[in-house]
This record gives structure tokens, sequence and C-alpha cells, in this order.
């Protein structure tokens, strides 16, 4: 863990809880998401059904994360009610908590623990998805990526901590 990384991890540990709200599947590319109530969270490998699951073990980017809360900016700075989380590819959409504040941190949701490493930065796709203006709007609104540390089982609804 790097300094910054130990920094938040002593002054994160009363983040309060968030929920997840949604789940998505990627079983190959430019195919359209299966969306599901529950997943497989696959140690070192990522998320049962999704296309990066039978990737190469410990790839930095197993699983991809979004905060509703960033949905919504997004969906604001393009003059749009809402976004379909599927539209934009990640796997799991949570609310309540800073997604950013879990970077270089473990969490867990359900049964299953993660630790946060890169920023999941949009791709010119968005622009396809959303519109012109789609990759600005989601600089910095992006989400996150994260490994599978322990796997288990994760279900709409489960609470998103902290650990």
């Amino acid at each position: 863990m790097n300094s910054v990384g130990r920094l938040l991890s002593r002054h994160l540990q009363n983040l309060p809880p968030g929920k997840l709200t949604w789940i998505g599947l990627r079983p190959e590319r430019k195919i359209a998401m299966n969306i599901v109530e529950e997943v497989l969270a696959v140690k070192d490998l990522g998320l049962e059904g999704d296309r990066r699951c039978t990737g190469t073990p410990g790839s930095a980017r197993q699983v991809t994360l979004i905060n509703q809360e960033h949905i919504d900016i997004v969906a604001s700075l393009l003059g749009i009610d809402s976004i379909n989380p599927n539209l934009l590819r990640r796997n799991l959409v949570v609310s309540g908590i800073n997604l950013l504040a879990l970077r270089h941190q473990r969490f867990k949701i359900g049964e299953a623990e993660f630790e946060a490493n890169a920023h999941c930065h949009p791709c010119l796709r968005m622009e396809q998805a959303l519109g012109q203006g789609a990759v600005g709007a989601m600089l910095g609104h992006g989400g996150i990526c994260a490994k599978v540390i322990t796997g288990g089982t994760m279900s709409i609804g489960d609470a998103v901590i902290k650990i």
C-alpha cells in the first residue's frame, strides 16, 4: 500500500457503509450486458459470467464499480434526465459511499472482499452510448477498478463496507 493508501486507511475507518444497487455482467465485448440480482465473485478473477473472469488471474481490472451519485452528475452535465447503468459498462453500481475514498483500500460487499486499485476512466464508446461530450462529462466520475481478494456471493441491497 502506498503512502496515500496508508493515510486514507487511518482516516477512513468510520466511513459509513454504502449499498449495492445494480449488477451487470459483460459476457463478451460489445454485446448487451446481463443484469442480475446476485453474482459470485471469484478470487483473483472477477465476477462469474463476466468476460474478465476468464482472463489472466491477478488483473487489476477484474471488477468495475461506479457511484449512482456520479451517474446522476454525468447525466446532469450532459443535460439528460437519467442514464441507464447498462450503457456505462460497469459491473456494479453503489450508492451512499464515496468509491474514490476506497481507492487503495479493501472493502466488502456481501461475502466478497475487494481491493480498489485504479480509476475506471471512460472510453470513446461512451460518446456512442451517451452522445457527444460524454467522455468529458465522465472524467473523474467513471468509477474504480478492483481485484477480488476473497470470493463470495453478492446481492442487490448488500452493504458496501470499508474494512
